[in-house]
């Protein structure tokens, strides 16, 4: 190598250098890096790691102990696309986390002790495709609009909870969800539920693992695959009557029945004084006929 291609080669190799060195001192403690990727998995972490590059676009935190997801560290991160959170404590109140990863599309936060699901907790993830909360045994709560604002939405799972109800709005409303996990919950397959199981027969989404989407209650229909028990439910909730059915229509036909009582009589005493009046009118014009 000639003398003039020296200093170039050098400094070549002290810039790969120095970029090498600023990688490893920017990634966070017993994490690995690569580029525009953290990987923390199964490092027992306790707390959410500090010092992330904040050009990270793929953060993985699988099978560690984070209980929480600190919303202002979360922000500096506003080129975070994918975040995996599998396999951690996570729990109680995920409201207004994710407020500053907006351009977040891939989210995984199963096997975590998630409670409820509120319009704020993904409220902010506009640009979210894939969104999996499966087996998150304490998830009892998915409110109406919880998705509201993720109309990106194709692949959402919720397998595997402690759902009992979910209101059709909630994915009916998604316009471009293709893939919606709902096995292996603790669905109450009663009349409000009808609704929800008739959109499941009729729409084009992808159901996984069907044959274990099903009801855990009443008893009478435990055990019954969703689509099956669409017609039973059918019989049940619009041609059989229950007990608060008989005693609504009873007091309906009593309060019939004593309005139809009071206009007769009502009726009958105008009849009575209009007969009486005209009486006296004839007999006051036979009088006067009679003086005449």
């Amino acid at each position: 190598m000639s003398p003039s291609g020296r200093p170039w080669s050098l400094s070549l190799m002290f810039l790969l250098g120095m970029g090498m060195a600023s990688e490893r001192i920017n990634c966070p403690s017993r994490c690995s890096c690569q580029y525009l990727e953290v990987n923390c998995t199964g490092q027992q972490l306790q707390e959410f790691p500090a010092a992330i590059p904040l050009d990270t676009r793929q953060l993985i935190l699988v099978a560690n102990n984070v209980s929480y997801l600190p919303a202002v560290e979360l922000s500096f991160l506003a080129d975070l696309v994918y975040l995996d959170c599998r396999k951690n404590l996570l729990g109680d109140d995920l409201d207004f986390t994710f407020i500053g990863v907006a351009k977040l599309v891939y989210l995984d936060l199963s096997f975590n002790n998630l409670t409820q699901v509120t319009f704020s907790t993904f409220s902010h993830l506009l640009s979210l495709v894939v969104l999996k909360m499966s087996d998150n045994p304490n998830l009892v709560t998915i409110e109406k609009d919880a998705f509201a604002n993720n109309t990106w939405l194709r692949h959402l799972d919720v397998s595997r909870t402690g759902l009992t109800f979910l209101d059709t709005s909630t994915v009916r409303d998604l316009p471009n969800l293709r893939f919606l996990g709902l096995s292996d919950n603790l669905w109450h397959c009663n009349c409000s539920f009808l609704d929800f199981i008739t959109w499941m027969t009729e729409s084009n989404i992808r159901f996984p693992d069907a044959d274990n989407i099903t009801c855990y209650t009443p008893e009478g229909l435990h055990a019954l695959k969703m689509p099956a028990v669409e017609a039973q439910l059918h019989f049940n909730c619009l041609t059989q009557l229950y007990k608060q059915d008989y005693i609504f229509l009873c007091l309906i036909g009593f309060c019939i029945f004593f309005a139809g009582t009071v206009a007769a009589w009502l009726a009958g005493i105008c009849a009575v004084i209009y007969k009486v009046h005209t009486s006296k009118g004839e007999e006051g014009r036979g009088e006067a006929e009679e003086d005449t």
